[in-house]
């Protein structure tokens, strides 16, 4: 089976001179058949019948280690586990028997369990979605021929950062080199000029097996391989060196921990071993823009997709309760997340997808909508919510830029593009876009609370990046491409809406209150 084409939803890639559209999520080239909340087991039994293993996650009581009648039960079933992370009772089991995951949910003991994918392991390889603008040798010339004093050379086309007043902050600091930040992604390339010196080795980690692989480089994407991490990266934290652009907070360390599978798939298993990893290694905040595939949202009254949001929220409670921030992007759909039915027509998007009917307050995007997690909606150069963002009262916290269309929202001189300037693998820049874009701003505004608050608790940092972000009121009537009609309806008051959450992230905040 080939699994369909991933994508990338938390990041829009534009190719020069294209307009952005809040229909630009990028969709997996399949048919739509199965049913609503179809779950991946029964879906699964088409391509583990015939001995090809899937994996699985099963959850038990946490900090007990793993009981000799679960083992028992879980060899019987025909699983091997690959890893237990007694501290949280998630278990990582992979299996070639179609009803592993039934067969299991009856023995006691054990609270879920669920296949994490549809695609068997390993899965087939695929095209990543799109390329971002690459920066040629003479825009990078031209843009360093304007730098004022003091400013990195790509730094007049990041109209990101006097956005959020990161500019001001850093001049009164850039960051303490005690804090740092883990990018949970697609990996990160350490060797850019841009990322280098405030790379944390030590903190970095492949996780896509569910199994922590710290073999030199194992964080770096390969060269078929996603640039979203590196671009992520760059944007928390490149250094104020005299070369490229400028991260928000450009003084703290920047981890990478890959996640995302060759194919661009961010299975649970992953995701698990990602939030531990960095729960276990002192990390500060983790930026999280992505959702846990193959199902956009994960409905509790399927089994199987009940197992992967007990598995995940498990996981980043673990990391909050060791003081983790976790921040994470709200999607690019303009979905409204508040609502009572959104239609998703891409789960599972390493299978058969239909057009399921959802209740997004009882089937979940994960970890966007997890307890405890601080999600980003996007803002363009305007300050206006992004065409593309999803947004929701009670559902986002907080809004960055992530871009738009310079058609919708043009930036001022000397920056001449609505999107996001970062590295990208390989020495070189380019521009991106979504809310896989705002998340590091907001990562990065927390970094800055960190560094400015050394003894805050995981709830301090959070309480305070709410508390200092800059109220901003509804946008009201939302008509973002001027057609005349009403493009999304943004619910609540000035100082806590459905667009920007409790308002625009503030770094000179983070750094004078």
């Amino acid at each position: 089976m080939t699994a369909p084409q991933p994508r990338f939803r938390r990041a829009l890639v534009i190719p020069v001179g294209m307009a952005m559209a809040t229909a630009l999520a990028f969709l997996p080239d399949v048919t739509a058949s199965a049913a609503d909340g179809t779950s991946p087991a029964a879906a699964v039994r088409t391509t583990a019948g015939d001995g090809t293993s899937l994996s699985y996650v099963v959850n038990v009581r946490p900090g007990h280690g793993v009981s000799a009648r679960v083992k028992k039960a879980i060899a019987e079933a025909g699983g091997s586990v690959v890893i237990a992370y007694d501290r949280i009772g998630v278990i990582v089991v992979h299996s070639a028997n179609p009803d592993f995951a039934r067969t299991v949910r009856g023995v006691r003991g054990v609270d879920s369990a669920g296949a994490t994918r549809n695609a068997p392991l390993p899965a087939q390889s695929t095209t990543d979605v799109g390329t971002p603008k690459v920066l040629s040798a003479g825009e990078v010339a031209a843009a360093g021929a304007g730098a004022a004093a003091g400013q990195d050379p790509l730094e007049p086309l990041q109209w990101d950062l006097p956005a959020i007043k990161a500019e001001k902050a850093h001049e009164k600091t850039l960051g303490s080199r005690n804090v740092t930040v883990a990018v949970i992604d697609t990996g990160v390339d350490d060797t850019h000029p841009d990322i280098a010196p405030n790379f944390d080795r030590d903190a970095s980690a492949n996780c896509v097996s569910g199994k922590p692989d710290t073999t030199d480089g194992a964080w770096r994407p390969s060269a078929s391989e996603s640039p979203h991490g590196t671009h992520v990266a760059g944007e928390i934290a490149a250094a104020k060196n005299g070369v490229g652009v400028t991260g928000v907070a450009p003084g703290v360390k920047v981890a990478g921990i890959k996640v995302a599978n060759p194919n661009g798939y961010f299975y649970t298993e992953a995701v698990v071993c990602g939030f531990v990893w960095a729960a276990e290694h002192h990390v500060d905040v983790t930026n999280n823009s992505y959702y846990t595939d193959p199902w956009y949202f994960n409905c509790t009254t399927d089994p199987d997709q009940k197992a992967l949001v007990d598995a995940v929220t498990r996981a980043s409670r673990y990391a909050e309760r060791k003081g983790t921030v976790n921040v994470a992007a709200a999607g690019n759909e303009s979905y409204d997340l508040a609502s009572r039915s959104i239609t998703d027509p891409v789960s599972p998007n390493d299978g058969t997808p239909s057009d399921r009917v959802i209740d997004p307050r009882k089937c979940f995007d994960i970890p966007t909508q997890l307890p405890g997690v601080v999600t980003v909606a996007a803002t363009g150069a305007k300050g206006l919510k992004s065409s593309f963002s999803n947004y929701g009262l009670g559902v986002v916290d907080i809004a960055a830029p992530g871009g738009d269309s310079t058609g919708y929202q043009k930036p001022e001189p000397p920056a001449t593009s609505g999107l996001i300037l970062g590295p990208l693998p390989g020495g070189k820049w380019g521009y991106m876009a979504g809310t896989s874009m705002a998340t590091p701003h907001v990562v990065g505004v927390a970094a800055l609370i960190k560094s400015t608050h050394p003894h805050a608790s995981a709830a301090l940092v959070k309480a305070l990046l709410y508390a200092e972000a800059n109220a901003t009121p509804c946008t009201d009537p939302y008509d973002i491409d001027g057609d005349g009609k009403v493009d999304a309806v943004c619910q609540g008051s000035k100082n806590h809406n459905g667009f920007y959450g409790w308002g625009t992230a503030d770094a000179l905040a983070a750094v004078t209150r």
